[in-house]
């Protein structure tokens, strides 16, 4: 394991956990709280390939467009989508771009398996977009199902906390992403990302691309999604291994993967993982919880995504970002 990694971990997980009581905020109760997954439905008697292509069948016929999917690890599968409602509110806010693409995961769990997707309310919030995308949740609705939403615990959170959201004390803001490739042209850092995603460096593959063209501010944005299979079982940037330590509870979470690359005008950036994994987790205990599942069971993972999807963008994994760790 990456000692650097780890012993830079281990001072900022240490740190926050010494505030983090502190600095938990409390909810506007008047809203009503709103939470990162919707679970469409628990089937059975079904295996993971025929949900799969039904959920893809029902998507496109309910105008989306599938544009990618992989299996991170066995027993899941994620299907990203977008329609041109999606693609269109991306543009109209600065980096909206991550906001693009929606995801739907098929998962076994328990003798069940269960399908679930992105809830389009709480991302559009939490990527700060101009729409809460209320028409794109009844269509999702209407095509997949709606059982109920989850994944914030007990936490409640309002669209106004999302569009703040850190997890705690020093931890990144949506706007504090890792800028890890600079590049003279758009079009130069997309094609380096996609040549070494065709190799497969650091582990990783591609999942899914797509170019919206200019943000709020006149930025081009080409949105990449990512899947990280790590270089060996005990790479903590591996999709399989974060899953694996903190995706305990029922329905699982596997609509967080897989994680973006967004080449925003000549650079590339992705969201540090203490801001990506903490918004699919806002409840997660730093330390101590009945399954064994905390941020800190995964402490080195923050760094080791930034340094993977560096590599992907053509740096060094010595490479830092502007981002304090």
């Amino acid at each position: 394991m990456n000692t650097k990694i780890l012993s830079k971990g281990l001072v900022q997980f240490l740190v926050v956990a010494a505030f983090t009581t502190l600095t938990i905020s409390t909810p506007l109760q008047a809203q009503e709280g709103i939470k990162p997954f919707v679970l469409a439905a628990k089937i059975t008697g079904e295996d993971i390939s025929a949900v799969v292509s039904s959920t893809g069948e029902k998507l496109q016929q309910a105008g989306f467009e599938v544009i990618g999917g992989y299996s991170p690890y066995k027993g899941a599968e994620v299907i990203v989508f977008t329609n041109d409602k999606l693609r269109k509110t991306a543009t109209r806010s600065e980096r909206g771009g991550y906001g693009a693409a929606l995801r739907a995961a098929v998962t076994s769990n328990e003798g069940m398996i269960e399908l679930a997707y992105t809830n389009p309310v709480y991302w559009a919030n939490a990527y700060r977009l101009d729409d809460n995308l209320d028409d794109i949740s009844a269509a999702l609705k209407s095509a997949l199902g709606a059982e109920q939403t989850f994944g914030t615990g007990d936490k409640v959170l309002s669209a106004d906390d999302m569009r703040d959201f850190h997890y705690t004390f020093m931890m990144e803001y949506f706007d504090d992403p890792s800028i890890i490739g600079f590049f003279d042209t758009h079009q130069a850092a997309v094609e380096t990302v996609n040549r070494n995603l065709s190799e497969g460096v650091a582990g990783s593959k591609k999942v899914y691309q797509l170019d919206l063209g200019d943000d709020s501010t006149g930025k081009p944005m080409t949105l990449i999604g990512v899947g990280l299979g790590g270089v060996n079982d005990d790479d903590c940037s591996s999709d399989a291994y974060i899953m694996g330590r903190i995706d305990k509870s029922s329905p699982r979470h596997t609509a967080h993967l897989p994680y973006e690359m967004l080449v925003y005008g000549n650079n590339v950036e992705a969201l540090f993982g203490r801001f990506r994994i903490a918004v699919s987790w806002p409840h997660l205990p730093m330390m101590a919880s009945e399954t064994g599942a905390t941020f800190m069971s995964i402490m080195c993972s923050p760094g080791a995504i930034e340094d993977s999807l560096t590599q992907v963008a053509g740096g060094s994994s010595e490479q830092e970002s502007g981002n304090e760790k």
